[in-house]
């Protein structure tokens, strides 16, 4: 009895276990397409590690008194940061491919207008990425840098570790493309039915605060950098509000247009159905 049940139960596991697996095969090949997309473009930017480095000091090097300079403090501290700065760089340079195998991978199991959604929010979530790692580095850069190296005691002298600043210059480069993808946080929210953008609006002056909140636990203990994060984000947030407000809009015409559609279909449908029941009762001439 046990062996029969057994034997019967078999096929249904197998079937159950082949779409995982094919789920997991899926998930490894675009993975390894990932690694190697990572590792050819670190293996072109390699030789230029020392140069990518230069471009990356130039807005603290600009602010540094004359006859300073940067130090590096640990031993292999002149390799391996130019090494983790081009590692980085290829990370970034590689993440619309990386999202896009992440789409590949999701894709199939969304319904058609999900589809017509979710690719235009991740295409944007990209750009607003780098938007915000511009902006970083050619506005909030050369503020901060202009505001801390004018602010050392008298007597000490500013020289910076190179390891130390490419921490510091990364942390507001995710800092900054995060705070960018506000916008996308907001319409997916509201997109959700998570909260509305009434809601939301009536918690905007929470919402600014938290925007100060998150610049300061998130940019160095200045007054210029955390405000240069957490206007951004309260701008960005207002354009996630409204964007999110004209796609409900648009939601909700196309659903009345369904309706509309439907009930004039079952209108049609009924009226057929009338005219042939019409038809069978009137009694024929001959």
């Amino acid at each position: 009895m046990s062996e029969h049940n057994s034997s019967q139960s078999s096929p249904d596991t197998e079937t159950q276990e082949q779409p995982f697996l094919s789920h997991l095969f899926e998930l490894r090949d675009r993975l390894i397409r990932i690694v190697l997309v990572v590792i050819l473009i670190f293996a072109g930017l390699f030789s230029f590690a020392n140069e990518l480095y230069h471009l990356l000091a130039t807005p603290l090097m600009a602010h540094l008194p004359e006859g300073s300079s940067m130090i590096a403090t640990e031993v292999a501290s002149p390799f391996l940061t130019p090494f983790k700065l081009a590692l980085v760089a290829s990370i970034f340079m590689a993440m619309p491919f990386i999202l896009y195998q992440a789409w590949a991978f999701i894709a199939p199991g969304l319904y058609k207008h999900e589809k017509r959604l979710a690719f235009p929010l991740l295409f944007s979530s990209i750009i607003l990425f780098y938007v915000g790692m511009a902006f970083a580095f050619y506005v909030v850069f050369p503020l901060v840098f202009g505001f801390l190296t004018t602010t050392a005691p008298e007597g000490v002298a500013v020289m910076t570790d190179i390891s130390k600043y490419l921490d510091f210059v990364l942390k507001l480069f995710f800092a900054f493309g995060v705070a960018f993808e506000v916008p996308i946080a907001t319409i997916l929210l509201v997109l959700a039915g998570v909260t509305t953008p009434d809601d939301l609006a009536a918690k905007r002056a929470y919402i600014i605060v938290a925007a100060f909140v998150v610049g300061m636990l998130l940019t160095p203990p200045d007054v210029i950098s955390q405000t240069l994060l957490a206007l951004p984000m309260w701008l960005l947030f207002e354009a996630g509000l409204f964007f999110s407000r004209l796609l409900l809009r648009q939601r909700e015409e196309k659903n009345e247009e369904t309706e509309h559609n439907a009930d004039k279909d079952l209108d049609d449908e009924l009226e057929k159905a009338i005219a042939e029941e019409e038809k069978l009762n009137t009694p024929s001439k001959d």
